[in-house]
């Protein structure tokens, strides 16, 4: 796990969550692995809990002792850990380029856009549906606010949940722009700012 995320939750939070990744713990078998007391690990879990990175998820009954509640990491508590998604998105749109070109790439990464824009239910109307292309990239790790523009609606984004890769293959944008063209069923124009930090940005024409 990585330093900048031992700064940010401390040193025996990172090494609990180590250890609910190998395998479910109590208390008890976590006091025992870090060497602290119960008590200080229950803080410990309360906290993580309360971040959606650890749940209980059952009860130990051991012979003679009382019922001890299982911990388990949570899907967000996986995803904390480092990934390689970045480098493995970024080889394979390379690879596809260099074999079939960057516009094979980039049907590519718009039909991916697509089916998972497919799967988002969306409301009546531009605006609700903008709304719920926001909530879609939001949910992948975006950051966006949905806002009235001219000739439309603008989705203007702090963040990009593909931002490992988009400053070095811009063609990947072209998945977000695909995933908010199936929900909303609109003409979207991408504006995405890919300087420094990048950030999402799409411009969905009106009715």
């Amino acid at each position: 796990m990585s330093s900048w995320l031992q700064r940010l939750m401390g040193e025996t939070q990172v090494e609990m969550l180590r250890l609910l990744r190998r395998s479910r713990q109590t208390i008890t078998s976590l006091a025992d692995s870090l060497r602290l007391t119960d008590n200080a690990v229950r803080t410990h879990v309360a906290a993580l809990e309360r971040e959606g990175v650890v749940e209980h998820v059952g009860i130990r009954r051991d012979t003679g002792g009382k019922p001890a509640r299982i911990y388990d990491l949570t899907r967000e508590g996986e995803e904390l850990f480092p990934k390689a998604y970045a480098l493995v998105l970024g080889g394979l749109v390379e690879e596809i380029t260099r074999s079939e070109g960057e516009g094979r790439a980039v049907e590519l990464l718009r039909a991916v856009g697509r089916r998972i824009g497919a799967a988002v239910p969306a409301g009546d109307g531009t605006e609700a549906r903008t709304k719920a292309a926001a909530a879609a990239l939001r949910s992948l790790g975006g950051d966006l606010e949905v806002a009235a523009a001219e000739g439309g609606w603008r989705l203007q984004g702090y963040g990009c949940p593909l931002s490992a890769v988009t400053a070095g293959r811009p063609e990947v944008c072209a998945l977000a722009q695909a995933l908010v063209e199936e929900i909303t069923g609109r003409p979207v124009t991408e504006c995405c700012d890919r300087e420094g930090r990048p950030r999402c940005a799409f411009q969905v024409a009106g009715p």
